[in-house]
């Protein structure tokens, strides 16, 4: 990056923090797979607190849903091993989905169900097409939605953070009914959560340990995990969600207080992982290379990768209004959105955002990564848009 490009990052994600609306960020665009050239920005504090230490470039952040693609590979793995396979019913290893019922109507009485017309398969749930999920809008008064929360299966932002353990969340999931049939539409968030249990009951192994194998002691991910150990709480960023009044109000604090400062009692696949921006990029170029780490270690095999990275939905699935609004006229592979134009990535609902931009007409393709603080699913800011163009000057 030029110094012209810099200085533009620097000048738009400067302003979010000149303004208030986020105490700090930290930025990184990466060129390619393999090159060594990475511009990071840190920019503001760790809080909005008088005297709160400035940002680092390893400071630590809540990824939530940017969490759900690195779950994924981990279960491609396993696929890759044989030890699981996509079209196969998950009944062998999650047995409390076994036969399912479907609602009549998603908003209907619970009462009010049909057998399902096949099994759930492992790629519905890679792929969100489970028949399980979260309405686009804030949760409605549906009969399932409300029997969900009764049930204390905390489906949504991750605080609080599910205090069951997964057994007895699938348990719970299980007691109800699909909202629609197996494969037919697509439906955010659930589907990783119940992969990050099938991941863990495949392998024999608690999620956490099968994440550290299989994706990030390969890849070289060493700060990113379930919590913050002891050692590293004073790099963990505050995290800010909206008030009542229209400001903002911590949603987690940094350092001791955390949720994130102890291990969860269920490792959620949907959204439970930290991670600094070194991390997520070397993540972003391993899906934007051919599913070896820099080290060449295998990881994915090629075809798997671009599995991942190619849209599997139907138009009718994307277009579906209860779709649409998470999609934003895109589509979903193996754990990531892919847009029209070929790019891949995710979002974080706290605050974090990346997209990889594939190679083209002699251009090495780019990873994308920003990280902040501030919460954007209730009210989103223009902080991604405005860095993607940024990001988008920068290569030209």
């Amino acid at each position: 990056m030029d110094e012209a490009a810099s200085a533009r990052l620097h000048e738009v994600l400067g302003s979010y923090v000149d303004r208030g609306l986020v105490p700090g960020l930290v930025a990184a665009v990466a060129r390619g797979a393999e090159d060594d050239e990475v511009h990071v920005a840190a920019l503001g504090s760790l809080s909005f607190d008088d005297g709160a230490p400035p940002m680092r470039a390893d400071s630590l952040f809540r990824i939530t849903s940017m969490t759900k693609p690195v779950v994924a590979v981990a279960a491609l793995s396993l696929v890759q091993e044989g030890r699981l396979d996509l079209d196969e019913p998950v009944d062998r290893l999650l047995p409390e989905l076994a036969s399912p019922r479907v609602l009549v109507r998603p908003d209907g009485p619970l009462e009010e169900t049909v057998p399902a017309e096949r099994p759930v398969t492992v790629e519905d749930v890679l792929t969100f097409r489970l028949g399980w999920g979260t309405p686009a809008a804030d949760f409605p008064s549906w009969p399932l939605f409300v029997a969900a929360e009764r049930l204390g299966l905390c489906i949504g932002p991750p605080l609080p953070r599910p205090s069951i353990g997964q057994d007895e969340w699938l348990a719970r999931l299980g007691s109800l009914p699909l909202l629609h049939q197996p494969g037919e539409a697509w439906r955010y968030d659930v589907g990783a959560s119940v992969l990050g249990v099938l991941v863990a009951r495949a392998a024999g192994r608690s999620l956490p340990e099968v994440l550290d194998e299989r994706v990030l002691e390969p890849l070289g991910m060493a700060d990113t995990g379930w919590h913050v150990p002891p050692e590293d709480l004073d790099r963990l960023t505050t995290s800010y969600g909206p008030d009542e009044a229209g400001g903002l109000q911590v949603f987690d604090p940094g350092g001791g207080a955390s949720a994130w400062a102890t291990p969860p009692t269920f490792p959620d696949g949907a959204s439970g992982l930290v991670c600094t921006i070194g991390d997520y990029v070397t993540f972003g170029r391993f899906l934007l290379g051919d599913g070896a780490s820099r080290s060449g270690r295998r990881v994915l095999s090629p075809e798997l990768i671009e599995r991942t990275t190619t849209d599997r939905l139907t138009p009718a699935q994307r277009s579906d209004p209860m779709a649409e609004p998470f999609l934003a006229g895109g589509g979903w592979g193996y754990g990531v959105g892919v847009d029209p134009e070929g790019r891949h990535g995710w979002v974080g609902g706290f605050g974090t955002a990346w997209r990889n931009v594939p190679p083209a007409a002699g251009e090495p393709g780019r990873v994308e990564v920003v990280l902040s603080q501030r919460a954007v699913y209730q009210e989103p800011i223009d902080l991604f848009p405005d860095f993607w163009a940024v990001a988008d000057l920068s290569a030209v």
